[in-house]
């Protein structure tokens, strides 16, 4: 089983986030869930979602405890603690933010946390392309850039068929550009080295 929890903001479309991943997961063939969590509703209030996936069908339905990946929305919610929390060992980070992993850690106080972190700056990339702060589809995008559970092109089919015409159109831009932007990072040269080879160890 994967397990995925969502952190964001209101307004930036975290329970959208974890519906199109679930989508996504299907299309790859899994069994999925995707569970909203809903505390204080205004805009800006810190916000929490869940995904699972799985081969076999899932009979659980409490909120994840022990996620296998964690998404960042928000970098500003690092500072709150609860990003690393429950974090499996090995676990996968992903954050929306043009800081670098190191900055990541050192901001969670997560240095000697086992997990690979990948940065991604998914709002600058979502506001060139959408206009709105919505960063969901590049986060997602990012997230099939690290792992093999979904692909970008179901990331993408599930944004046009959720939002059709140019705000689906949009969203498949921005996810396009984001996954180039995580595969270039993980492949490349840059400040993420330790986690970019700590991630293509685990092979995930």
């Amino acid at each position: 089983m994967r397990q995925i929890r969502i952190h964001g903001r209101g307004g930036q479309g975290v329970v959208t986030a974890a519906e199109m991943l679930a989508r996504a997961g299907f299309l790859a063939g899994h069994e999925v869930q995707a569970i909203p969590s809903f505390g204080s509703e205004r805009t800006g209030a810190p916000v929490v979602s869940y995904c699972r996936f799985d081969d076999a069908p899932l009979r659980t339905r409490e909120p994840v405890l022990v996620p296998d990946v964690v998404l960042v929305q928000d970098p500003t919610l690092l500072a709150t603690g609860g990003v690393f929390a429950g974090l499996a060992a090995g676990g996968l980070v992903i954050v929306d933010t043009t800081t670098s992993a190191v900055e990541v850690r050192a901001a969670a106080g997560a240095q000697e946390v086992d997990a690979t972190v990948v940065t991604v700056p998914a709002t600058p990339i979502t506001l060139r392309h959408l206009g709105r702060p919505k960063p969901a589809a590049a986060m997602l995008a990012a997230y099939a850039a690290s792992a093999s559970d979904v692909t970008l092109e179901a990331v993408k089919q599930v944004f046009r068929e959720r939002f059709p015409g140019a705000v689906g159109e949009a969203n498949a831009a921005a996810a396009d550009e984001a996954f180039a932007f995580v595969r270039d990072e993980l492949t490349g040269t840059s400040e993420s080295e330790t986690d970019a080879a700590a991630l293509e160890a685990r092979e995930v």
